[in-house]
């Protein structure tokens, strides 16, 4: 392995201005014909986001607990092109796109090699411990706006 250990997580990276998160089809995300069930896209989805966050060095949890906030879906919208299934390697691209001061807008694409299996486009505002969109801290912004400054990978 590259410098990762046995007992450690997979992390996804970024490679230019776009995060891969790198994951395995089990059986639990298929239904009875070992096809990936619709809805654990948004699972597939909402797992490269946070490791993406976490990529940028941006602790929701630690936000959370600070009482900064937490992002949530504010919309979502997805386009199914070819079904992943059991044992498939797919790798979650994302990208965020555009930066608001309470919001980011992401691209995300699971892709199976070259194939686009899924492709999402993803609004995430963050909000206050009262559920009320609240500005990104600066620092945040930031970190989105050096990715969008990368280009195209």
């Amino acid at each position: 392995m590259t410098g990762e250990t046995l007992d450690r997580p997979y992390r996804g990276d970024f490679l230019g201005n776009t995060h891969h998160f790198a994951l395995t089809v089990y059986y639990e995300d298929t239904d009875l014909s070992g096809i990936v069930y619709h809805a654990n896209y948004l699972r597939f989805f909402e797992r490269a986001r946070s490791d993406m966050l976490r990529s940028l060095g941006i602790d929701q949890r630690a936000a959370f607990e600070q009482g900064l906030g937490t992002y949530a879906v504010t919309e979502m919208q997805i386009r199914w092109k070819r079904p992943a299934k059991l044992d498939d390697e797919l790798v979650i691209l994302s990208k965020v796109t555009k930066i608001r001061a309470a919001s980011c807008f992401i691209h995300q694409r699971v892709m199976r090699g070259r194939e686009i299996l899924a492709d999402a486009t993803v609004t995430a505002a963050l909000l206050s411990p009262e559920g009320r969109p609240v500005r990104q801290p600066a620092e945040w912004i930031d970190k989105f706006s050096a990715k969008l400054a990368k280009g195209e990978e």
